[in-house]
């Protein structure tokens, strides 16, 4: 596989799917969303919610944005050559990097491995988008060369951030957040990149699957170990059960309606796609917020059992919340249909004052809203 000039791809190209480069990518951040995740749970077990919640904002942040930056250029100007393959593998490389880094950056305020990690995906994306720049002419070409400035301006600052007053990093973290997300904005604001619209629904779908399963799997894990310690059947039923219809329902209702009709544009993409953080963030504390809710119903979390059960309901309660501000209203057709969502995450936010069985009610809760809104969706198609 020779060395190609690196050209857009077209947005009219047809059946554009991930390619298995693509997979192996999300895959890797399976690790860095399970950090993430184990860092909130004992964070919440120890009743630290404001500091645990900021941690997990901040270094989820961090997962997300790496993601982010590789999907869209590579949705643009993936030519899978040998060049090509080998800058992702070493972005692979620094998203494990990172990863590691999460705790030190989580409980302690050091984000030296971390931006190590980032240092490495950096590194290997300017790169990829100086060569793009190479391949164009033009618009094409200048803003390609504003995202190659852009990034290496943005890492510069997280590098900088390493020497800043200890107190001062928190507040200079944002900052540095608010000016990776405008380097999008301003690069394309001459230019839009070639990104494919159903090439990036499906991509955001698949990681989306990736942060709902590694929800499953780190519930799982709480789950056996709660019963291999304690052998408490009877209390951890009621919050698997519920955990899982939760897990069930979140899926069923994300992939309900076919986004890629709506990403016409950056004026449609770019809310969309920066939206999905709180989506990504949010799927991944429900399965911390499981662990907190195991880890309170054998006593070990030493909080209560309604700050327990808040750490299911309110990440749930927000994820259904944004999956319809996104794009479900988008297909709803009439006031019933649009009420569905947010009616059901105010439910799910005040199921936390039902007690034990509070996870339970909440997955009841989610799975009844599945079936509601399948069934107004019906009866609107029918009736058109």
């Amino acid at each position: 596989m020779a060395y190609v000039r690196m050209t857009a791809r077209s947005r009219e190209e047809a059946h554009r799917t991930a390619t298995p480069l693509e997979l192996f990518f999300d895959l890797c951040f399976v690790v860095a969303v399970a950090q993430a995740g184990r860092q909130l749970v004992h964070a919440l077990a120890e009743h630290h919610v404001a500091a645990g919640i900021t941690g997990y904002l901040f270094v989820f942040f961090g997962v997300w944005w790496a993601w982010m930056n590789f999907t869209w250029f590579a949705s643009a100007y993936d030519i899978d050559d040998v060049p090509y393959r080998i800058a992702t593998l070493v972005q692979i490389a620094g998203v494990l990097v990172y990863s590691a880094g999460i705790p030190r950056a989580f409980n302690d305020n050091d984000w030296t491995v971390a931006v190590l990690g980032y240092v490495v995906m950096r590194v290997a994306l300017t790169a990829q988008w100086l060569r793009a720049a190479s391949g164009e002419t033009g618009p094409a070409r200048h803003s390609a060369h504003l995202y190659a400035a852009g990034l290496v301006v943005c890492q510069l600052g997280w590098i900088a951030l390493l020497w800043a007053p200890e107190g001062s990093k928190r507040w200079l973290f944002p900052v540095l957040v608010a000016a990776e997300l405008l380097v999008p904005v301003i690069a394309e604001r001459g230019h839009q990149t070639p990104w494919h619209p159903h090439h990036i629904a499906e991509r955001y779908g698949l990681f989306t699957i990736i942060v709902l399963g590694e929800t499953i799997a780190a519930a799982t894990v709480a789950v056996q170990s709660a019963l291999d310690e304690h052998e408490a059947l009877d209390l951890l039923l009621p919050i698997a059960g519920g955990g899982l219809l939760l897990v069930f329902a979140a899926w069923w209702i994300y992939f309900a309606v076919p986004v890629h009709h709506r990403l016409a544009g950056n004026r449609e993409a770019i809310p969309w796609g920066y939206g999905h953080f709180v989506i990504f963030a949010s799927a991944a504390a429900i399965g911390a917020g499981i662990e907190v809710a195991v880890e309170q119903a054998v006593g070990k979390a030493h909080v209560s059992t309604v700050a327990a059960n808040l750490a299911v309901t309110v990440p749930a309660a927000v994820y259904l919340a944004f999956v319809w501000l996104l794009h479900s209203r988008h297909f709803k057709r009439d006031t019933a249909e649009q009420l569905v969502l947010p009616v059901a995450a105010v439910a799910v936010l005040a199921c936390a004052w039902t007690g034990t069985y509070a996870v339970l009610w909440a997955g009841l809760v989610a799975s009844v809203t599945v079936a509601v809104g399948v069934t107004l969706a019906r009866r609107t198609r029918s009736g058109a």
